[in-house]
């Protein structure tokens, strides 16, 4: 099992930043992909980026520019850094940790049916 701790959410004026820290504990050492994802008020969850224990990532094509993810595998924490947030960024996000296998194509990750695990989730508000 893993378990995964988010922190860093709140409220931010548009054109702000935040950063977003998850750190893993359990099993963690066979963990692939660690990754964010939220979900807005009646809306989908969504991938918003993602970072394979090579350090290569991915991005929502509407954060591209403004997000940037890392990770720190000595400490099992992936960060998320937000700058120039839109009130459109506003949602709940959830820390992602994915064991199995993976490739990349047309920029994203695609995962083969391994085990994901998922934190409770921090909220981000933008808004004046």
């Amino acid at each position: 099992q893993v378990q995964l701790v988010e922190s860093g959410g709140g409220l931010v004026q548009p054109g702000g930043s935040l950063r977003l820290s998850c750190a893993a504990s359990g099993s963690v050492l066979s963990i692939n992909i660690m990754g964010w994802y939220r979900q807005a008020p009646g809306k989908e969850r969504e991938l918003v980026a993602d970072i394979t224990s090579g350090s290569s990532t991915s991005y929502a094509d509407s954060v591209k520019g403004r997000f940037t993810i890392s990770r720190d595998n000595a400490k099992n924490t992936v960060y998320l850094r937000m700058n120039s947030l839109k009130p459109e960024d506003t949602a709940a996000y959830y820390c992602n940790a994915y064991r199995g296998g993976s490739y990349y194509y047309a920029g994203t990750h695609v995962r083969g049916g391994g085990m994901d695990y998922w934190g409770k989730g921090t909220l981000v508000t933008v808004s004046s």
